[in-house]
């Protein structure tokens, strides 16, 4: 007889939550030859819901009294173009439609924390698919590799629109001039480096450790439901309220201020040192 299943423990519970469906097993904690789909494919879905919902309001835009939706966008679009204008000092036509991508993208990604944790363990089940989808996590953003991806992706514009503004030869001796004087060059390319470096993970780093968090607490609060304490099963609704209320301001607060320091670090590399 097989042995009998039993309840996951809540370290059990947790692990198998923060489990990533990839391509294969990760034998070192740096291995760029595994991917996770969930992070990919869901990456691929908000982004996707991003640009439709962008096109719709571009194209239902009318000149007249503008409905919610569109009173919606456009009161983004300005706010966002406002930022853009204080910060990047130069052609902005591509800029800021970035910026305001970056942001309803990164706010979609972080609003998926907002579905039941046990939602999609349930969705796949009554697909039919659990032998072959073990494990599956939903928000994007709480993977250090969807962060770090993004802010590589705002790695690449800086590099781009460096070069772009200040020619190949000016960005060159930017990174061996700067900000020491050309006669420091070795110190002044290590530093540059390091600077480099230190917004790329900064970026992704900050995004992901506060919706990684977010996930582990509503985790932790989905919990206090499963116990045998009766006192604790109206906690688990209460705390579930009030911290999903409050998960509201972290979720938009976080797509803002990556599209803002997106703007900073490409402001930047329009001036010089």
């Amino acid at each position: 007889m097989a042995a009998e299943q039993h309840a996951p423990t809540a370290s059990e519970y947790i692990v198998h939550h923060l489990t990533h469906l990839s391509s294969k097993h990760q034998g070192f904690i740096v291995d760029m030859s595994v991917i996770n789909l969930d992070t990919v494919f869901w990456g691929i879905v908000t982004g996707l819901a991003a640009i439709t919902i962008l096109f719709l309001a571009a194209n239902k835009a009318t000149a007249g009294v503008p409905g919610r939706f569109q009173a919606f966008v456009e009161m983004m679009v300005e706010m966002v173009d406002e930022q853009a204008k204080s910060i990047v000092h130069g052609d902005r036509s591509f800029i800021a439609p970035l910026a305001l991508t970056v942001f309803v993208w990164v706010v979609l990604m972080n609003s998926l924390d907002f579905l039941p944790v046990d939602l999609p363990g349930r969705v796949i089940e009554w697909l039919g698919l659990e032998h072959s989808i073990h494990y599956h996590r939903i928000v994007p953003s709480a993977d250090l590799n969807g962060t770090i991806g993004l802010s590589l992706g705002i790695l690449i514009l800086m590099l781009y629109y460096g070069i772009k503004i200040k020619g190949a030869g000016g960005f060159i001796h930017e990174l061996f001039a700067a900000p020491f004087g050309i006669a420091l060059a070795p110190a002044n390319f290590l530093l540059n480096l390091i600077e480099y470096a230190a917004k790329t993970v900064s970026l992704g780093m900050r995004l992901f450790g506060n919706m990684y968090a977010g996930e582990l607490v509503f985790m932790l609060i989905a919990l206090m439901g499963a116990t045998n304490i009766p006192a604790l099963w109206g906690m688990h609704f209460v705390a579930g309220l009030i911290w999903a209320i409050f998960h509201i301001l972290i979720v938009v607060l976080q797509g803002f201020i990556f599209m803002m320091l997106t703007l900073v670090y490409i402001g930047q590399a329009h001036e010089g040192h």
